[in-house]
């Protein structure tokens, strides 16, 4: 007993416009005129394309009379398939344009093609378009960190829930205890508390912001949260208390908080996260430095000295004669190309006038 060929026992698909076309001329050949040349003139075709369908449908049936490829066999300038997987791979982990494609296959790999060859590749693989988080963005429309010049200018405080191990104990309703981490981050020195409380609400907020006034080593002028029901009205006063300033960021905006990244899982033994992964993940990081909890206040007092030191920015030297308008008439004269702004390049001077007796 033969094995069925899922492939013949598929059924085939519907004929399309142009075989449904064909079928009907054959047929009405022979149902309707039985002369090939009369059929031809009625439906306004030549015999040669008349025959080369007959022929077809004669040899492969009805499947004959679909519409084929006009592809040519052989495509000897067609582009490599070593130079399309370049482009897709670049395409995908870079999300690089045709221009830039086309560039860095010249510079880097030495293969020479244009970017309109790049698009085609693109757009016959459906590539074209880009999803609209990865589409570039001109730098005056991309989001905008806060970075104040003072510590204490600005505090961030937001909380993100941390989901325990899979071996965690199991809580009283028989799922596994939650844990909220609240964080808090200096947006000038970049200084950050966190702890980890079991609850959220207003009462562990108030609790956290306590602990934070007390570990930082400057003051805080100005706490900014999102909208969160834990930091509502008794977080609110209890911050003015303090003689701090609390804002709220806008609605439906948390990319506006440095804080918005993922959190690793906590151990339920401990009640911490994993400290030696992150230990070595920030040893190799460049720009990251682990400081042991003793040296902690020494190390925060040279960074706040070392940025209250910073000098101001040197003025931009004028290289074009300085234009200034005059009072009693409209024209204009050119000052003197003397007019370097030497004078804003001097240390500033202070001066006490004391009262005349």
């Amino acid at each position: 007993m033969s094995t069925p060929n899922p492939q013949l026992d598929r059924p085939n698909p519907p004929l399309d416009r142009e075989a449904k076309r064909r079928l009907a001329v054959i047929r009405h050949v022979e149902e309707v005129t039985g002369n090939v040349a009369q059929t031809c003139r009625y439906f306004g075709i030549s015999r040669q394309a008349y025959y080369i369908w007959y022929r077809r449908y004669q040899a492969e049936g009805i499947e004959g009379l679909r519409t084929r490829s006009k592809r040519p066999r052989t495509s000897p300038n067609a582009t490599h398939v070593e130079v399309v997987g370049k482009i897709i791979y670049l395409r995908q982990h870079y999300h690089f344009g045709p221009e830039k494609i086309a560039m860095y296959l010249k510079r880097y790999h030495d293969m020479t093609i244009s970017k309109s060859g790049v698009w085609r590749i693109l757009k016959r693989l459906d590539m074209g378009r880009l999803p609209a988080s990865q589409r570039y963005k001109r730098h005056d429309k991309r989001w905008k960190r806060y970075e104040k010049q003072l510590p204490g200018h600005r505090v961030q405080i937001d909380v993100k829930f941390i989901e325990p191990l899979a071996g965690a104990t199991t809580g009283r309703r028989g799922g596994r205890n939650k844990y909220y981490q609240f964080t808090a981050i200096d947006d000038c020195t970049r200084l950050r508390v966190l702890r980890i409380y079991p609850q959220l609400n207003q009462k562990t907020a108030i609790q956290f912001l306590d602990y934070v006034l007390q570990r930082l080593p400057f003051q805080v002028e100005v706490i900014q949260t999102d909208n969160g029901a834990e930091f509502q009205s008794a977080f609110h006063w209890h911050v003015l208390d303090k003689g701090i300033s609390h804002t709220y960021i806008k609605p439906r905006t948390p990319r506006l908080l440095w804080l918005r990244q993922p959190i690793k899982p906590i151990s339920p033994q401990t009640g911490s996260p994993s400290c030696a992964r992150c230990e070595s993940s920030a040893a190799r990081s460049p720009g990251r430095r682990i400081i042991p909890p003793k040296h902690l206040e020494r190390a925060t007092a040279d960074a706040l000295e070392e940025i209250l030191e910073r000098p101001n920015p040197t003025r931009r030297m004028r290289t074009y004669p300085r234009v200034v308008k005059r009072q009693r008439h409209n024209s204009f004269r050119v000052k003197k190309t003397t007019d370097n702004g030497v004078r804003h390049q001097g240390k500033p001077e202070a001066y006490v006038f004391s009262p005349v007796a």
